[in-house]
């Protein structure tokens, strides 16, 4: 407590605003554990950037912790680009303070001689991958937590390819700020380095969504969307993008277009979760809409709803939507003729389908860790070859490689694409999806997520991942576990001969197992939020279509026994 209580009145110089000071004091006298809470540690800039609760302290997001972040990574591009004339694009969300933070991120740029673009208003997180290469900059910054609670936000950074950083770059980007320390901050501002921008990056953006996602779908007239931003960001481009496609019958959820921080409307503004999407099923349900597309905060995750067999609006995951989105492009890729060198993309915990998927349509399936920053390195890595679209389980997708990050922009007007033409064909997205199980196989997955919040709560989940590593499944539901994965050591070890082989994947903390009938269990702690999660996929063949209720049922009963044979439940 005596190292707390010596860098809390660290803060306590002159360096820092009075009224930081003021409340450092405060809680110096009156709340030590909250004290503790805010300084027992650095708020981590982590392989894509900081995420947490803001606040005064070295532990919360503030002007302060952003400050020697953007310090940081400003020395690191004059290192790295020492003759260019740098430039940064800089947008920022619907979250409390995101104006504020993202107007003190560009001045300490802008104090290190760097040329900054700042968004003059809220922009969506695909918008501002797209406007580092647009606008021929070094770097990009988006100020963020996308769908965590309201008191969060974050920093996101993006390299030249329009990428969040990735190996060696987020290394020595990191090892840059944390020589630093706070006093080395410049907070000057150089006003003639800040250019507000908007109508015309505005304009690139859309059309090339529009360009991407649409591909001249019958029926555009007929198919009734109602779209929801959650109060977030994409209310400034999602309408937009729908009208220039061609979709007149859109209804938006008035009382959540309004961007709010508060996200007054929902426990938590994650299409993921069914409850975030309650308005606007309702509405479809009145005014019998053909789907409804849900977007979280920064509008790179969508949640898609559309009718199942029954005519009930169905939430779909994001293993779902992901498959039939690859189909659908895979689809248009072959009208146009394969060259030959097309690949897909998905990450260690989506499912397994989108392999099946790729071996159908004899093309590359490239797999990933988890994070779309990966998938946009394989575009980098792979120049030779074709980026056509992918995604992972939460509910992230991207559509080509203009953007290079999850897109729910123009994922939504994909979705609406594959809705309009099933629905002129007589028949719907839920049937489409059924299809695909019954030419790739039935799959379904479940994740369960705990929350484990705090230092006590860390330390529970590095406990849980320690005991699945020392005490691993040996079986699930009654299939034997034949492979183990650890990619925290990038080993697999085939259990019935006991070979070990290397996994070619930067190391993370990612532990799976899979069985001998295609059962698959992955556990991971989150790196973004206090949780840690598992990942379950099971699978059997459809032989057809109208068997897809007794199917599905069966692998739901599956996933009920090893979600309690591991106490999960």
């Amino acid at each position: 407590m005596n190292d707390i209580l010596t860098t809390a009145k660290s803060w306590l110089t002159d360096f820092f605003d009075p009224a930081v000071k003021k409340e450092i004091q405060h809680l110096i006298e009156n709340d030590p554990e909250e004290l503790k809470d805010r300084f027992y540690k650095n708020m981590e800039f982590g392989t894509g950037g900081m995420r947490g609760i803001m606040g005064v302290g070295t532990n919360r997001i503030n002007k302060y912790t952003l400050g020697k972040s953007t310090q940081g990574l400003s020395n690191y591009l004059h290192r790295v680009y020492p003759d260019a004339e740098l430039k940064v694009v800089i947008a920022y969300d619907c979250r409390h303070n995101s104006d504020t933070l993202a107007r003190t991120v560009a001045e300490v740029f802008s104090a290190n001689n760097i040329k900054v673009y700042l968004f003059s208003d809220l922009r969506t997180t695909p918008e501002l991958s797209f406007a580092v290469r647009y606008l021929d900059c070094q770097a990009g910054v988006v100020l963020t937590a996308s769908h965590n609670p309201p008191e969060y936000n974050g920093y996101k950074v993006y390299w030249t390819d329009g990428g969040q950083i990735v190996p060696p770059q987020d290394g020595e980007i990191i090892a840059e700020i944390n020589r630093l320390s706070v006093e080395d901050v410049r907070f000057k501002a150089k006003d003639d380095f800040i250019e507000l921008i908007d109508k015309q990056v505005d304009e690139a953006f859309i059309n090339a969504s529009v360009k991407n996602g649409d591909f001249n779908a019958p029926g555009k007239e007929d198919f009734s969307i109602v779209f929801t931003s959650l109060h977030g960001t994409s209310i400034t481009a999602i309408p937009e993008v729908l009208s220039r496609a061609g979709y007149s019958k859109v209804t938006i959820i008035a009382e959540q277009a309004e961007p709010d921080g508060n996200f007054p409307t929902v426990v938590s503004p994650n299409p993921e979760e069914p409850e975030a999407l309650t308005l606007a099923m309702k509405k479809a349900e009145e005014i019998g809409a053909d789907m409804v597309v849900g977007t979280d905060p920064d509008s790179d995750r969508l949640g898609i709803a559309v009718r199942n067999l029954q005519g009930k609006m169905e939430l779909l995951n994001g293993n779902q939507t992901m498959v039939l989105m690859t189909k659908f492009l895979l689809d248009q890729q072959k009208k146009k003729g394969m060259k030959g060198n097309e690949f897909i993309a998905s990450t260690i915990v989506s499912t397994p389908m989108m392999q099946s998927l790729a071996s159908a349509y004899d093309v590359e399936c490239k797999t990933s860790l988890t994070g779309f920053k990966w998938i946009a390195k394989m575009i980098v890595d792979h120049p030779d070859q074709h980026f056509v679209g992918g995604g992972e389980e939460s509910f992230g997708f991207m559509v080509g490689d203009f953007v290079r990050d999850k897109d729910a922009v123009t994922s939504t007007l994909l979705a609406c694409e594959i809705g309009a033409t099933a629905k002129a064909n007589g028949k719907s997205f839920y049937q489409e999806l059924i299809q695909c199980y019954a030419d790739y196989g039935l799959y379904k997955e479940r994740l369960i997520s705990l929350t484990k919040k705090g230092i006590s709560g860390a330390e529970e989940i590095r406990e849980m991942m320690q005991d699945f590593k020392e005490n691993p499944v040996k079986s699930l539901d009654g299939s034997k576990v034949i492979t183990v994965d650890d990619y925290n050591t990038s080993t697999s070890t085939d259990i019935k001969t006991g070979k070990v082989s290397a996994i070619d994947l930067p190391k993370s903390n990612v532990l799976i197992y899979t069985t001998e009938d295609g059962t698959r269990m992955a556990a991971r702690p989150s790196g973004t939020e206090p949780k840690i999660k598992f990942y379950f996929s099971v699978n059997s063949t459809l032989e057809q279509t109208n068997a897809y209720n007794e199917g599905n049922k069966a692998l739901e009963d599956k996933l009920d026994r090893i979600v309690s044979e591991l106490k999960l439940d």
